[in-house]
């Protein structure tokens, strides 16, 4: 079994646990310890992993990843009102080849998801993003992954796999997959125009820094509808992170990233949440742990709901168009909005049934004014493919 290679967590993490309040985050996780071995399973929600591979860094890592760090504190943060369970389910350490981790990472997560519980991932590289979606192979056929991410991370067509081009392995390598990718804060002095061009022509979306920054609310439906979340330290600003020389002036606030975790722990169809790049600085390991806490509380009030289940609960609006009708439904209770988008084959079938496709009311006010939304053109263009 995976889980027999996990490494408990340190014990100088667990001296600190004693001297914290009741009500602490730490004294309220199931953790993986020498002397008691890996928690039961049965009844856990959420499981928190660390990673600690870095032999694939695009730049040379220095030091160790030091997931200790992080794990002190987020366990001195004070509970929410929480009803999931969750474990801390130790490390995985580097194997004796980068394939021995990938492997095992797979196979963690794998038999995690088939558990129905959402693994936290803190990894020392964003390249095990590629294990974390090779996981759902055999599990679920169809993965949308959203990055939020400063690149894109395409790499070159010669590259090897890396913390920069892990991106590129997924798209390529069998079985694919991937039904969507889009990235949520960009920049485009980082991105070659060819990665852009690329975006287009694979009809992922892509949605720049100071458009998110502009307006939050835009990432909510990407990552709605997101099953892999995979975020880079690196999108964040330096200042809020420690001045590392690794990380970039511009990028996400403290703020705005924790906002961003919080619409992630809310979509229902978020399966992984993985966090990557981190460098080792206290204000960093606060930010990550902050990050973790807010995906938490988003995750405590997750709600399932569509409007082909329950149509009362939601109002219909229909917009008719030069080329297309389209239909919206507006949730009456979170006001969150979908958008139908048809499906191409099969079309005259009657039991046919359109997809649906989270979006803003923006996206509603825009098609009213006969202004088809990029997000649901090319959602629509993919079924043509």
């Amino acid at each position: 079994m995976a889980f027999e290679f996990l490494n408990p967590i340190e014990d100088k993490v667990l001296a600190h646990n004693e001297l914290l309040s009741p009500q602490a985050l730490g004294k309220n996780i199931n953790a993986h310890t020498v002397k008691q071995g890996l928690p039961e399973l049965n009844g856990i929600s959420i499981a928190i992993l660390g990673v600690k591979e870095s032999r694939n860094a695009f730049k040379k890592k220095i030091e160790k990843f030091d997931v200790t760090a992080i794990r002190i504190e987020l366990y001195k943060l004070f509970m929410g009102n929480w009803n999931s369970a969750i474990a801390d389910l130790g490390d995985i350490e580097e194997g004796e080849t980068i394939a021995d981790t990938y492997y095992l990472v797979k196979e963690v997560v794998k038999e995690l998801l088939k558990n129905n519980i959402v693994p936290i991932i803190l990894g020392a590289t964003q390249d095990i993003t590629y294990p974390v979606y090779r996981a759902f192979d055999g599990v679920k056929d169809m993965i949308n992954l959203v990055a939020i991410d400063s690149r894109f991370d395409f790499g070159m067509d010669d590259e090897l796999i890396s913390s920069n081009s892990y991106m590129s392995k997924i798209i390529t390598d069998k079985p694919n997959n991937l039904f969507n990718f889009s990235n949520v804060g960009y920049q485009s002095y980082f991105n070659a125009q060819e990665e852009i061009d690329l975006m287009e022509r694979l009809f992922f979306d892509a949605y720049r820094l100071g458009d998110i920054i502009s307006d939050i609310k835009l990432a909510e439906p990407v990552l709605r509808n997101a099953h892999i979340v995979s975020l880079d330290a690196q999108s964040i600003q330096s200042c809020d992170l420690g001045y590392s020389n690794n990380f970039s002036p511009n990028g996400f606030s403290g703020r705005e990233i924790c906002a961003i975790a919080r619409y992630t722990g809310i979509s229902d169809n978020v399966c992984v949440f993985g966090i990557y790049e981190m460098e080792n600085l206290n204000p960093s390991n606060q930010l990550m742990a902050q990050i973790i806490w807010y995906f938490i509380e988003g995750f405590n009030f997750r709600i399932k709901e569509s409007p082909y289940a329950n149509a009362e609960a939601f109002t219909k609006y229909i917009v008719p168009t030069e080329d297309q009708q389209l239909v919206y439904y507006k949730s009456q209770y979170t006001e969150r909005w979908w958008v139908e988008v048809p499906t191409v084959l099969n079309s005259d079938s009657k039991n046919d049934i359109p997809s649906l496709l989270p979006c803003t009311e923006k996206d509603y006010l825009d098609a009213c004014d006969q202004n088809i939304p990029e997000r649901w053109f090319k959602a629509y263009k993919k079924g043509f493919n």
